[in-house]
């Protein structure tokens, strides 16, 4: 049975740490849990490589590494599930661009981008099938990045059933980019009817010094709910019920 109670989000948008450092994922990890604490909701999803950065070159993180003890607390803590993101090492050797479900038992990759961008294939291997999540009576269709500029991701998830496509992502700055961001999440709300729910970059992350910001909540006929603006640490949060708009 579908269940009446909202599903509560929270969109992140952390400050990065810069890449290189060698406590980069630790500064990270931390500013997660601060955020996931800061946000008392039951869903709080991150950019695109979060826990990192959009480094490329950055290592590849254990879902078990000891380093995301206070995000596995913080999720504890608060009932929480983060959705975070980071490069993995995969059973056969090869790695992928990951989304991590983080709740307070641990952390587990759950899915892998598909729709790898530019020198990403370079190092990635791409995720062979779309993802649905499950949380709370609700089925959550997982994006990262380009996975969201491509319509055919998000036919071939909302194929599966899903009541909101949720993207983790960076976009540029600018205002191309902002249309360009905005433009994805109004488009895959309306075809297929779902929520749309997305987390994206501001600041500086990685290679990147600049990025759009703007993480929101869109409503199934495309109109953005809550939205955050262009700096880093702002979070944006709304109640999804099935049938129903989100409220901010």
């Amino acid at each position: 049975m579908p269940s009446s109670a909202p599903l509560t989000v929270t969109v992140a948008q952390p400050a990065c740490a810069a890449p290189g450092r060698p406590d980069t994922l630790a500064v990270n990890v931390e500013r997660h849990a601060e955020a996931v604490r800061a946000a008392g909701t039951r869903l709080v999803v991150f950019p695109e490589l979060s826990l990192t950065g959009y480094d490329l070159a950055a290592p590849a993180v254990d879902p078990a590494d000891d380093r995301l003890a206070p995000l596995v607390a913080a999720c504890a803590a608060t009932g929480a599930v983060a959705l975070v993101g980071a490069p993995v090492v995969e059973a056969d050797g090869s790695e992928s661009i990951a989304t991590l479900a983080v709740t307070g038992e641990g952390a587990k990759a759950v899915y892998r981008k598909m729709r790898l961008h530019g020198p990403e294939s370079d190092r990635f291997t791409p995720g062979q099938k779309p993802v649905v999540l499950e949380l709370d009576g609700l089925r959550l269709g997982l994006a990262i990045c380009a996975d969201a500029a491509d319509p055919s991701h998000a036919e071939e998830t909302a194929a599966l059933g899903i009541d909101a496509y949720v993207a983790s992502t960076l976009y540029g700055p600018g205002a191309a980019q902002a249309e360009r961001r905005d433009g994805h999440l109004r488009e895959r709300t309306t075809v297929h009817g779902v929520w749309g729910v997305l987390s994206t970059c501001a600041g500086a992350s990685g290679e990147f010094p600049e990025t759009s910001g703007g993480s929101g909540l869109w409503s199934p006929v495309g109109e953005p709910v809550a939205q955050a603006g262009t700096e880093p640490g702002e979070l944006v949060r709304g109640g999804l019920v099935r049938g129903e708009l989100p409220r901010p």
